[in-house]
């Protein structure tokens, strides 16, 4: 499976970079880009949550192989539509929903099936492994995407994506269902409301979805600002743009390497800390005058980002029950990829109204300003309590 997925997430980062290059191509607009991205996003806020129901009830190698057949189709009709030249924008703006209905449904259910494959002991490590991989695709993904676009068009990248979920079917029925760690089944209602309330009954935990959410909103829109920051700011080429997605996955994979390995007792303090780092070097980003400098602070964003993702990822992981997993998980990417439904729009319209540069600068400051947000609302409480 790790292997399986490591061609499936170099095809996903494919498609995605070519994806906004021919939103580009066909409208030259950033709203629209926006737009793309929004509906990708729009499913996760419902049905991340649906699919953790499903994987709390249900066989997540099953579920899986049901999701991996509706994106591989998905990526697949859209590469078509390109190479035979029959591709408008309504098309990308179908099948980026259609992809994104079947992959947010997937994503709790494969994240949960992590502690299936490895068991409870080494689930942390396998978090920040999967996002090691996950990112590895980031930096091979990208830079293959922007020289097939230069070479052959968009087509090419979205035919790698469908078939690479090929070789995940083909994993998942090749499995052993002898040596997985099965999962208690819930028994109750299953309902989310019992996951919310186990979510509301834990301070940090709650926190760390505030956090989530804010922090999805403004900060993860890199693909756009790195898109809008190479064609306006530095006129660079399809390679050229799809270089800076594999310069930013270099640190995101020493985030992901470096989360696997630090101190789990302090996720917590760790997410708020390197947030308001984070801030700090949002406003060198969107100061930096020419590509050499932004791209040189593009790793240590990565190693920033990831770091904080696969915390956060984790701490929601290790600290739910079996039982309640899925539609935790579920909950915790409704709001952390199902925002982008709104906020990539938003965000490709801000970029549009006042520029790139100063919606780097905004990103900063929600960033460098929602830990402290958050622990004044906290103290405040406590001081309410008492």
């Amino acid at each position: 499976m790790f292997a399986a997925n490591s061609l499936s997430n170099v095809g996903t980062w494919a498609q995605r970079v070519a994806q906004d290059w021919l939103v580009l191509e066909l409208t030259g607009s950033a709203a629209l880009l926006g737009i793309v991205t929004g509906l990708q996003f729009a499913p996760s806020l419902v049905m991340s949550i649906y699919g953790g129901k499903l994987a709390d009830r249900l066989s997540k190698r099953k579920l899986i192989f049901w999701t991996s057949t509706g994106s591989g189709l998905s990526a697949g009709l859209l590469g078509l539509l390109v190479v035979t030249e029959h591709i408008q924008i309504w098309h990308v703006l179908v099948l980026a929903f259609s992809l994104g209905l079947f992959s947010s449904t997937e994503a709790p259910i494969r994240q949960s099936f992590t502690s299936e494959l490895v068991g409870e002991k080494d689930l942390p490590n396998a978090v920040g492994l999967n996002s090691a991989n996950f990112n590895a695709g980031r930096l091979i993904g990208p830079a293959f995407a922007g020289f097939t676009i230069a070479l052959f068009g968009t087509g090419p990248a979205f035919l790698l994506n469908a078939s690479s979920y090929i070789v995940v079917i083909v994993t998942l029925l090749f499995l052993r269902e002898d040596e997985l760690h099965p999962q208690e089944k819930s028994e109750g209602n299953n309902s989310i409301r019992e996951a919310l309330d186990y979510i509301m009954s834990s301070r940090e935990l709650k926190n760390i979805f505030i956090f989530v959410f804010l922090f999805s909103n403004f900060a993860l829109h890199f693909q756009l600002f790195n898109a809008l920051m190479a064609t306006k700011e530095f006129g660079l080429s399809a390679a050229g743009f799809g270089s800076l997605g594999s310069i930013f996955a270099i640190g995101s994979i020493t985030g992901a390497l470096l989360a696997a390995r630090l101190n789990p007792e302090k996720r917590y303090e760790r997410i708020m800390k390197l947030a308001m780092v984070m801030g700090v070097v949002f406003v060198a980003l969107a100061l930096a005058p020419n590509y050499v400098i932004y791209a040189a602070l593009l790793p240590i964003m990565g190693t920033l980002g990831l770091t904080i993702m696969i915390s956060a990822n984790s701490f929601v992981q290790t600290t739910t029950p079996q039982t309640l997993r899925g539609r935790v998980i579920g909950l915790y990417l409704s709001v952390f990829i199902g925002s982008g439904a709104f906020s990539s729009p938003a965000m490709g319209w801000f970029c549009g109204l006042v520029g790139v540069r100063t919606s780097i600068l905004l990103a900063g400051a929600v960033t460098f300003l929602t830990p402290i947000g958050i622990q004044a609302l906290s103290s405040r409480r406590m001081n309410a309590a008492n």
